[in-house]
């Protein structure tokens, strides 16, 4: 049995926070799928390509080279021999890596990319369709969502100790927005795999979800206790 461990849900329901702690308690790797379509967000912000241009996306995207490495335990997105990690969590990246999400040829790009990572050791990997399509047959699956309000006070908090002057209302109308688009695009849509277990974090500390996640891995496959 294999020791991958899929993350699913919308934006800000806390996802890459509760997986970077889970796959350190359970010394798996942490692999954060929603930074590499950051990275060909920006990528693409940078050109001046929007998501609506798909002929120029395909033509750009053989001229992307993404790879993912480790310091001190955390993850760095290399673009074209860049590290990009700190650019791609500005609001407006993260907003256009949702319209990018959305191209057919960007998802089987970065498709690829995230079963290798997978396939070479146990992962933790977080995202809109891990469980439903990058992972289909991992080990444990979990949905992890909370109340719009919730996930838009978290951002903010998260926004404002970064030293960004954001609006709380903004950032609670462009969550709504990002749902609408993860939910009804037509390639991969955010979903909860028939086999993934709901985790509401509405009222949940980061501990508290993360034992929860830790305790099903393990009646999964007692392995995770090794």
């Amino acid at each position: 049995m294999n020791k991958e461990i899929a993350i699913d849900g919308p934006a800000g329901a806390g996802k890459s926070t509760i997986a970077k702690k889970v796959a350190e308690k359970l010394g798996l790797v942490y692999v954060d799928t929603g930074a590499m379509f950051r990275g060909i967000a920006l990528y693409m912000t940078e050109k001046g390509i929007e998501a609506n241009e798909p002929d120029r996306i395909k033509t750009e995207l053989e001229k992307i080279k993404l790879d993912i490495v480790y310091e001190d335990g955390e993850q760095q997105l290399i673009l074209n021999d860049e590290n990009v990690s700190k650019s791609i969590r500005k609001p407006e990246i993260s907003k256009a890596a949702s319209a990018f999400a959305t191209i057919p040829e960007v998802r089987a790009r970065l498709l690829n990319l995230q079963r290798e990572l997978a396939a070479k050791r146990p992962v933790v990997m977080d995202g809109r369709d891990i469980g439903s399509k990058v992972l289909p047959e991992a080990t444990v699956k979990i949905f992890l969502t909370a109340d719009v309000k919730v996930r838009a006070e978290r951002r903010y908090k998260e926004l404002t100790e970064k030293g960004e002057n954001v609006d709380i209302a903004d950032i609670m109308a462009d969550i709504k927005n990002r749902d609408e688009q993860d939910t009804k695009r037509a390639v991969s849509p955010l979903t909860q795999a028939e086999d993934a277990i709901l985790v509401d974090t509405s009222s949940l500390s980061i501990d508290e979800v993360v034992g929860a996640i830790i305790k099903i891995a393990c009646e999964k496959n007692p392995e995770f206790n090794k």
